[in-house]
């Protein structure tokens, strides 16, 4: 294979010994093959990232993140319609309007994993138009159903269960711009796709009521809520096909995810992404209907109402506050990052829980703001800390494993913990629900939540701060 310089060292046989023993150790030249897959991708040579490496993963983080927030759209929508389906005609219990609200979840938490062996299988760009194409499905699905408000609740739950779709596509994109970034950009990278996926929760939660009342004060046109979206699925589908790429490098199989099962440092840390972005999405979720619940005298400003018209405001600071708690968890170490977004988590919830007798509606919203932002903190740096402790401190580190193999290992690795903490979104809903039907108030949910919260800070602190040294773990 051809270097990317040309100078042969072995033209000159008296070429001294000592130059030879220090010359730069140089990557083979990059390989474009039809399909746009690329060969001998290797991000960590400085020489390669620096002419040619750093612009081809921008532009394919670029699509991944406009794919995947369409994917957050979709995930999300049923989160806003349901607020509106009795103005609509549906007359649906609260205990189905919750289920409404986490089936999504559940079922995009479930695709994740799958998902995340589809770029070794197929590619990170075949795969990305695919799953994007894919959410035309419950786009149109959505539409048909809330048309009629004769259909049937189990209809409504099916189609619901469709856009867990978009929640699938956060696995499979992560997975793929993790082989795209050196170890030292994979932080920033990591959070810029996460959080360009997650503002799809808050600019769906903006603009579908916006749309959906477009034509006329005081009437809603809710199948515009899933139409809306088609022509950019479309353009993201296109933009994927002739601009993102596939490397070939991008290895990753059944036995590597088994492997990351066994782990400990899997399941250490998919409790405390339950905890992070469990929380972002599933208050998400759940944050129009809280509004709505707990401030019913709020029922309509101007053409729609306050759940959906400031809702948004909570996925959106949580979303542009990921990508900065994985810079600081580059500088900072991601285990105290995510301590401290726990505890501010904590305290955060326990002054909402106190407060919510004043009955002050912009007090409620301002703290539901920081505990967004908080989650998106801790997102971003629970997230970051994946790769770093699967490349010093797992069992295939500490055994000797090459460079490689602990990259892939961290890769199933990240794919899977996305998994598991996904099912945030359905927990949250179900705990608010049940709380609800046993006592008449979602109080004592949001105590359970402060427990947990507690419980995941200790653990954080427990196996990646106090034991740092001990284990040699450096900067987590």
């Amino acid at each position: 294979m051809t270097a990317e310089r040309t100078e042969d060292v072995r033209a000159t046989p008296a070429a001294d010994t000592a130059t030879l023993e220090h010359a730069p150790v140089l990557a083979p030249a990059l390989e474009f093959r039809p399909g746009r897959w690329i060969g001998n991708w290797d991000a960590e040579n400085k020489d390669q990232w620096d002419s040619s490496g750093r612009s081809i993963a921008k532009r394919n983080l670029n699509w991944s993140i406009f794919a995947e927030f369409l994917g957050f759209v979709v995930w999300q929508l049923w989160s806003i319609v349901v607020v509106q389906l009795p103005a609509a005609g549906f007359t649906f219990s609260t205990s189905e309007i919750f289920w409404l609200i986490s089936m999504p979840s559940l079922v995009g938490a479930t695709l994740r994993i799958p998902y995340t062996f589809m770029v070794p299988r197929f590619g990170g760009r075949n795969w990305t138009i695919v799953s994007a194409l894919l959410l035309l499905i419950p786009s149109i699905g959505l539409a048909m159903c809330v048309s009629n408000p004769g259909t049937p609740f189990g209809v409504m739950l099916l189609v619901a269960a469709l856009a867990g779709f978009g929640g699938g596509n956060f696995a499979s994109s992560m997975s793929n711009i993790t082989f795209f970034y050196p170890a030292r950009e994979k932080g920033w990278a990591l959070g810029l796709n996460a959080a360009g996926g997650n503002l799809g929760a808050a600019v769906a939660q903006l603009a579908v009521p916006i749309a959906i009342t477009l034509l006329a004060a005081g009437t809603i046109n809710l199948p515009v809520a899933g139409l809306m979206w088609v022509p950019l699925i479309l353009l993201a589908a296109f933009g994927a096909w002739k601009y993102m790429d596939n490397l070939t490098s991008a290895k990753g199989d059944v036995a590597g995810s088994l492997a990351a099962l066994k782990e400990p440092h899997l399941w250490i840390m998919a409790l405390l992404y339950i905890g992070t972005f469990g929380s972002f999405i599933g208050f998400a979720g759940v944050f129009p209907k809280l509004i709505k619940d707990y401030f019913p005298a709020f029922s309509s400003i101007g053409v729609g109402t306050v759940a959906l018209s400031l809702a948004f405001l909570g996925p959106l600071v949580g979303s542009l506050a990921r990508p900065y708690g994985g810079r600081m968890a580059d500088r900072m170490g991601g285990a105290r990052m995510t301590v401290a977004a726990f505890a501010a988590m904590a305290v955060i919830t326990l002054t909402m829980i106190w407060t919510l007798p004043l009955k002050n509606f912009w007090l409620f919203l301002v703290l539901f703001l920081f505990l967004f932002t908080a989650s998106g903190f801790g997102n971003g740096a629970t997230y970051r800390m994946i790769p770093v402790i699967f490349a010093t401190s797992s069992r295939a580190a500490r055994s000797g494993a090459s460079t490689v193999a602990t990259q892939r290992l961290a890769s199933s690795a990240l794919g899977l913990i996305s998994a598991i903490g996904a099912y945030g979104g359905f927990v949250i809903p179900q705990v608010l629900n049940a709380s609800n039907t046993a006592s008449g108030s979602y109080t004592p949910a949001f105590y359970g939540f402060v427990g947990a919260y507690v419980l995941m800070l200790v653990v954080c602190w427990a196996c990646y701060i106090r034991n740092a040294n001990r284990n040699a773990m450096g900067h987590v």
